[in-house]
């Protein structure tokens, strides 16, 4: 059968869920089959928009399609390159707090993180007085002209990302891709053997998604002491004005994690959980994640956030959902200077009864049940407005 190859690596990919080392309970099982599906998902649409010489954006994650902890203030765009093409990039810039483009060398597999051939933010684009802007990647050529960007040795994957810190009244922007030498024409017709290989690379692509995202935390979460979180540091992908604070937390019901940090002057700076399966925990209907915007302020100029599976009725609480183990990261995007320890995080755990004497500004902080649900609908309006577009 055509589509044996994908069914085979679907079966595998399931006894991967299966046998995955963090699974204790029904929970993460469960969790983990919906991994699955958004995992089979976005390997269709990768497999399916692989054509270098007529490529078009793709939307990679999702709050339905997720991968790599995703960071919920982000939208993800990306095409597959090739190193000998010119390629166009026509677009206008929104108002969301930080536009970036990066070049792949390669993709993420079980053993290593793929190169960053070059990384911008739209601060080195030229736009125009309305917002539109163009720009240009391809090979090395003598004298470029402003907004041409090389495509070096290996280049394979353009990388497109948009973030919020306002979700209420930032928008985002619009962005098109062109092969500069195919304008105008149009790809071949598929045939039964390029349908055959899409089948075949889908299956590949799934389980190498997979793999490789269980393994991620080895790397950068799993050999840190539970409850802590790293200094600021330079994200690991090659981002130059990104940097994080990574960390995994495991409370039991009675305990609360208390993240303290300084509300920086980049413009973008947001804190999220994570699950087991490395991925963003709902972040539509409950509150997993909050931006610097949408955190309450404390009148010293710092950020206290409650990570706890019990509601202590406070603005900066992070839900749990039921997890008792997951990641916690801490991104400031968009940066002008280099991050110091000043400006990371202070983590502490204290028992759930001992919140209102260890947070300086509890009263404050409070808000009612009707002033909760309030922020989640707000939630929901504007993420269901921003995948719309």
């Amino acid at each position: 059968m055509l589509t044996e190859p994908l069914a085979a690596a679907i079966a595998e990919a399931e006894k991967i869920i299966a046998d995955a080392p963090h699974v204790r309970t029904e929970q993460d099982l469960i969790e983990g089959y919906d991994y699955l599906a958004g995992s089979i998902r976005a390997s269709v649409q990768t497999a399916w928009a692989y054509d270098r010489d007529f490529p078009y954006f793709t939307l990679s994650t999702g709050p339905y399609t997720k991968m790599g902890l995703d960071n919920p203030d982000t939208l993800y765009f990306n095409a597959n390159v090739r190193e000998d093409r010119e390629y166009v990039v026509t677009g206008t810039r929104g108002t969301t707090a930080d536009l970036s483009f990066q070049v792949l060398n390669g993709d993420y597999t079980p053993v290593e993180v793929p190169d960053s051939v070059t990384a911008f933010d739209d601060r080195d684009i030229p736009i125009a007085a309305d917002g539109s802007f163009e720009i240009r990647f391809g090979p090395a050529k003598p004298d470029p002209e402003p907004g041409y960007f090389v495509l070096g040795p290996g280049s394979s994957m353009l990388v497109v990302r948009e973030v919020y810190s306002d979700w209420a009244t930032e928008r985002r922007g619009t962005i098109q891709l062109r092969c500069a030498g195919t304008t105008g024409q149009a790809p071949p017709a598929p045939t039964r053997t390029a349908m055959e290989k899409r089948y075949g690379v889908t299956g590949k692509i799934l389980l190498s998604r997979l793999r490789t995202f269980l393994a991620f935390p080895k790397w950068f979460y799993l050999n840190l002491p539970a409850n802590t979180m790293t200094e600021p540091r330079s994200t690991p992908g090659g981002l130059p004005t990104q940097y994080s604070s990574a960390g995994h937390y495991e409370l039991a019901d009675d305990e609360v994690m208390i993240v303290t940090v300084p509300r920086s002057d980049a413009p973008y700076q947001g804190i999220q959980l994570g699950s087991p399966w490395y991925v963003s925990l709902d972040y539509v209907h409950r509150q997993t994640s909050l931006t610097a915007d949408q955190a309450r302020v404390d009148p010293d100029g710092r950020m206290r956030f409650v990570i706890s599976e019990r509601d202590p009725g406070l603005a900066n609480w992070l839900e749990r959902t039921g997890h008792d183990r997951g990641y916690v990261q801490i991104r400031w995007q968009r940066l002008s200077r280099e991050l110091t320890a000043a400006d990371g995080p202070e983590v502490e755990v204290v028992k759930f009864g001992e919140l209102a004497e260890r947070l300086p500004f509890h009263e404050e902080a409070r808000v009612t049940p009707e002033e909760w649900a309030q922020r989640i609908a707000a939630r929901q309006a504007a993420v269901a407005a921003r995948m719309l577009g």
